[in-house]
């Protein structure tokens, strides 16, 4: 029996077969460089071919590597084509958004937008990171995410739309017992020294790693090591009493009890919101997203900053901030 190819691995091959070089071919893909190369070793596997040599020099194509490009090339163009042809005239299918994770922003938008258009089938999904949404957009798997879209490692792809939503303040997730607990708003000067967990090693969300690393050094605070990732609120929370550090956080989240979330301040450090899809896509969904975000950063001045804010240079440029 012949098996399936996975096109997601087709995608990671051409990326390594036309950069000739896995560091640069995973950051094209928006991957850790170890998740690519067990992406490519998989497809080996599948195909029962090596397809590429490599040497601390070069890695350079085998002959079966050259003979897949071909084909691999001919199916990726013919799946994308595909993908452009159907969003441009389907309003019918449903629409995909990734919201990043339950309970934030991106919800709320959704719920707005399931308001206005109630006939129009809009379905989230919550991957926990955009590096990772902003993969899937790229291989069209994804119409819509909603995350902050600087700080990726490379520029931002041209075929893709985006635009901002929000500007939201961040804030310390804190057991009740911590001693930042008992203040109503925490002070950056008040981190000066402190150790804060920014989700470094989390893979999927390097854009959250990056702002949250940024901020921390500019205040004089220290991210914690890199860990694996919790996900979801419970395992937070476990991740957060076992390790006792204050977690970087948005001020709008989901709360359980004995853990507390304060707001930072002076300055106010901001997470930029954004809404990414294809140029191409055309759907009454995304126009409801659209309208619903209108709705939204009209009633609540999601889009007016603090006098007194910090947020990383790109976006501020993105967001028309001096």
């Amino acid at each position: 029996m012949v098996g399936e190819l996975d096109l997601r691995l087709l995608r990671h091959f051409v990326a390594v077969a036309e950069e000739l070089h896995f560091t640069r071919a995973a950051a094209r893909l928006y991957l850790a460089q170890q998740a690519l190369s067990r992406d490519i070793a998989r497809l080996e596997r599948q195909l029962g071919a090596r397809l590429f040599t490599r040497t601390t020099r070069r890695v350079a194509l085998t002959p079966d590597g050259e003979r897949l490009l071909l084909r691999a090339r001919e199916l990726l163009a013919l799946h994308d084509q595909t993908v452009r042809e159907v969003q441009g005239f389907d309003g019918g299918r449903p629409l995909l958004a990734d919201l990043l994770a339950e309970g934030h922003t991106p919800a709320r938008v959704l719920e707005a937008a399931r308001r206005r258009a109630p006939r129009v089938e809009l379905v989230a999904r919550f991957h926990g990171g955009f590096g990772a949404a902003l993969e899937l957009l790229l291989a069209g798997r994804l119409d819509v995410a909603f995350g902050r879209s600087e700080g990726l490692g490379r520029p931002f792809p041209g075929r893709l739309a985006r635009r901002p939503v929000r500007l939201e303040p961040l804030a310390l997730l804190l057991p009740d017992e911590h001693p930042l607990a008992a203040l109503d708003a925490v002070p950056m000067e008040a981190l000066r020294g402190t150790r804060v967990d920014a989700s470094v090693g989390n893979e999927h969300a390097p854009e959250w790693v990056d702002l949250g690393t940024r901020l921390l050094a500019a205040f004089g605070a220290e991210p914690s090591p890199a860990h694996l990732h919790a996900e979801g609120l419970e395992e937070t929370v476990r991740h957060l009493r076992a390790e006792g550090l204050p977690i970087l956080t948005l001020l709008e989240r989901p709360l359980a009890p004995g853990v507390l979330v304060r707001p930072l301040t002076e300055p106010v450090p901001l997470y930029p919101w954004t809404m990414v899809h294809g140029r191409d896509l055309r759907h009454p969904g995304l126009d409801a997203l659209h309208a619903g975000v209108d709705e939204l950063a009209r009633q609540e001045r999601w889009l007016e900053s603090p006098p007194d804010h910090w947020i990383p240079g790109p976006d501020a440029a993105l967001f028309g901030l001096a």
